[in-house]
């Protein structure tokens, strides 16, 4: 690994971890919310029915099709679609401002949710699950925060190195319709609250736009000859060292 590489990576995950820690700070204090303050009105009332209503609408197509869109997102595949995309961005664009928009999100999200799942001991909803729970706990969702972040970086590489509007719009559509499924499985499966869900989708949604605009940034501040370029743009600097300068 490229020795620029290294130290540019250690700079970038030294200036992450600020908001890294607001955000994880804001999603303990959502936890503590949603289980010591919200659990006896109506709306957290609401959010324990949810899962119980659910298991009496299970049906044999609609299951098979919740473990489908529950597999998009689990651990094994975001991991290995994260190191498929890193090595397949590289070679695409001769940089790893791409590979790096990836890894930041899917491993930032990865490090606040193990945070704040530690930190917020949620027992997952009482009733019949259909996976084996994790060992991490029922807030947030995991697999909702790990498909904003991964399906929406890869949307985002589209959209910086295409031109088309309606490309734009499909692939941010399904950018955030994947995520969306995904988050329904996990409550019809009976893994999560929707409460769970929801902030999985807050903390995706609020990290992948920090990773976008820091990168962004970053991209615009190392070219200063060029002006505010998009930030999808080839920087012949870029591709001759191989790195995110």
């Amino acid at each position: 690994m490229p020795a620029d590489l290294i130290k540019g990576v250690a700079r970038d995950v030294s200036r992450l971890l600020i908001p890294a820690a607001v955000l994880a700070a804001l999603m303990v204090g959502l936890g503590y919310l949603l289980t010591q303050v919200l659990p006896s009105t109506g709306f957290g009332e609401w959010d324990a029915e949810v899962p119980r209503r659910l298991v009496g609408e299970r049906e044999g197509g609609e299951v098979q099709e919740s473990l489908i869109l529950s597999t998009l997102s689990a651990t094994p595949t975001i991991v290995g679609l994260t190191l498929l995309a890193v090595v397949a961005f590289r070679l695409a664009f001769g940089r790893w401002r791409e590979s790096l928009l990836v890894a930041y999100a899917v491993a930032g999200e990865a490090l606040i949710f193990t945070t704040t799942t530690l930190l917020v001991d949620r027992p997952r909803p009482d009733v019949p699950r259909l996976d084996a729970a994790p060992p991490t706990s029922s807030f947030p969702s995991g697999h909702t925060g790990a498909a904003v972040c991964f399906y929406g970086a890869i949307a985002t590489v589209v959209i910086w190195h295409t031109r088309s509007r309606w490309l734009h719009v499909v692939v941010a559509l399904l950018a955030a319709s994947v995520p969306l499924m995904i988050a329904g499985s996990r409550v019809y499966r009976g893994m999560h609250y929707p409460t769970d869900v929801l902030a999985g989708l807050l903390l995706g949604a609020i990290w992948l736009t920090v990773v976008i605009a820091y990168l962004s940034r970053q991209a615009t501040q190392r070219s200063p000859r060029d002006g505010h370029r998009h930030p999808g743009a080839r920087d012949e600097h870029d591709v001759r060292r191989g790195v995110v300068r």
